[in-house]
């Protein structure tokens, strides 16, 4: 609803420590190895492209959609965090679903791996080629195909941009059920294929409960059509389901049809200082009884992230006092009481002592400049250092604990700067950061198990909204049962026999040759 895009200093930053980390992580013994996180990867009995291959797709999408040399496809090879750095040689660029149908019956006939790759704002390393993969860029296919201004479905195609895709329904009078700080660049289709989270997953859910169907393409190039644009439709098994959350291994999205909610008439939002987590915990209690449906965002910042927001990227805390815990509470309504009733609320909270300090408005340029502070954390921990970014779900009760329980492991590490935790107290999902002076593979070893395994201890996930991408799957079975797993691998292999859909992802050593 309210939209910012992400700093362009940022990429300035990523690239930077893209360069250091890569000469730090030159872990690959061969150009069939590749250590990541502790884990090796062996690269699969696939087909390698040649110059044959190359000739063969610039007839098919036109010679600019297809990129060669290091200059046009190293930008395709870096992730958002720039913890993984990719080796493909080839980016395919295509327009249609038929050019994708006609890109992977290519590829699955030689046996050449693909790696689909959307906005590639994600934190799982999920989207870049581990090894030669040809990357499949949806980019182009950024097609707004239909928007019914009396159901609200807005069906498009899977590359576009949310940020476009918000602004689009605004001005019928809808609103994109999924906000996210990386709006200006993420793409739906990627946010579809990693059942995105984002901000007001309080009150409108994931993506598995806002898309009504898709379309996409398997590995054989088949396109299957689910593009259903009914709310109830009870036939047969619900296929879509395969594709939300699969990162691409088992199909490529390229096109949805999602469900938009109202654009809410009236929208304030509270920003609030607490001295303890109990009490944010009470404040949240309070606030679900009494706001109900118009609560659309609970958001949890420590005082650490906050301060790396003031120190680094120069933007003002709302409230001037310092406390060890803020909230940024939205409400949407068609009802203009809506921000009395919350005045009113945060007057009583105030008076029992439950919050220390609080401000509230309805204006929209002040409501972006707090959601700037929210949204722009991680670009702060970048300027500190490398940063080690967990993106997992726990209970309520234990959803800070872990971030203390960190700072007390790592306490007394010279290379570590900082642990901070900030995320979605409504749906809890915690995002934890640990920033250090630059990456080492001792310290990656000691941070990584122990957050893990006290997530999965506590009945928690190990990705609550990013995805296992390749940097996690080693840990999927902290979260899945073996059998689950298991009968993961089974669809993959029955829906890819070839393997050739993002191999080495989401689920452990399903590529060619590892099975």
């Amino acid at each position: 609803m309210y939209t910012s895009k992400p700093a362009t200093n940022v990429g300035r930053i990523l690239l930077h420590r893209a360069l250091q980390f890569r000469r730090e992580r030159s872990s690959a013994t061969s150009s069939n190895v590749r250590v990541v996180n502790d884990v090796r990867h062996i690269r699969g009995e696939y087909g390698r492209v040649t110059d044959a291959e190359v000739h063969h797709f610039q007839s098919l999408l036109g010679e600019p959609n297809v990129l060669t040399g290091a200059q046009n496809v190293g930008p395709y090879n870096v992730d958002y965090m720039k913890h993984t750095l990719g080796n493909s040689g080839l980016v395919l660029r295509p327009k249609t679903a038929k050019d994708v149908s006609d890109i992977l019956k290519y590829c699955n006939d030689r046996r050449i791996a693909v790696c689909p790759q959307a906005g590639n704002t994600g934190i799982s390393s999920g989207s870049v080629a581990l090894f030669d993969e040809v990357v499949l860029s949806t980019e182009r296919m950024n097609s707004i195909i239909n928007f019914d201004p009396v159901s609200g479905v807005l069906v498009c195609e899977a590359g576009c941009v949310l940020e476009s895709l918000m602004k689009h329904v605004e001005g019928h009078g809808y609103m994109m059920p999924l906000d996210l700080g990386s709006k200006g660049s993420c793409q739906i289709g990627g946010n579809v294929s990693t059942n995105a989270g984002g901000i007001r997953v309080i009150r409108y859910g994931t993506l598995q409960g806002c898309v009504l169907g898709l379309e996409a393409v398997t590995a054989d190039g088949t396109i299957l059509n689910c593009l259903n644009t009914m709310r109830k439709d009870n036939t047969g098994y619900h296929l879509k389901h395969l594709f939300i959350g699969s990162e691409g291994t088992l199909g490529i999205i390229t096109k949805v049809a999602i469900m938009c909610p109202n654009l809410p008439k009236h929208v304030n939002v509270a920003f609030i200082g607490l001295d303890s987590y109990d009490k944010v915990l009470e404040l949240f209690s309070i606030a679900r009884a009494e706001f109900g449906e118009t609560l659309s965002s609970f958001e949890l910042i420590d005082n650490t992230a906050m301060t790396s927001v003031e120190n680094k990227l120069h933007l003002s805390c709302p409230i001037t006092n310092v406390h060890p815990f803020y909230i940024l509470i939205e409400l949407a309504s068609s009802q203009p009481t809506v921000g009395k009733h919350m005045e009113n609320i945060l007057e009583k909270v105030l008076n029992d002592s439950i919050i220390s300090d609080a401000t509230t408005t309805d204006q929209i340029s002040t409501i972006q400049k707090i959601w700037k502070v929210r949204e722009t954390i991680i670009e702060a921990l970048l300027k500190i250092g490398y940063v080690y970014s967990f993106d997992i779900s726990l209970p309520l009760n234990r959803f800070y604990e872990i971030v203390e329980l960190t700072r007390e492991k790592l306490k007394g590490i010279e290379d570590v700067k900082t642990v901070c935790g900030f995320g979605h107290i409504g749906d809890g999902n915690l995002h934890l950061n640990v920033v250090t002076s630059r990456y080492d593979e001792e310290l990656t070893r000691i941070i990584e198990p122990f957050v893990y395994e006290w997530t999965s201890k506590h009945r928690g996930s190990v990705s609550a909204e990013h995805g296992i991408g390749l940097s996690k799957t080693k840990y999927l079975e902290h979260t899945k049962s073996r059998s689950a797993v298991d009968l993961m691998r089974s669809l993959k292999n029955t829906m890819d026999p070839k393997c050739i859909l993002n191999p080495y992802k989401v689920i452990p050593a399903v590529a060619v040759g590892e099975q």
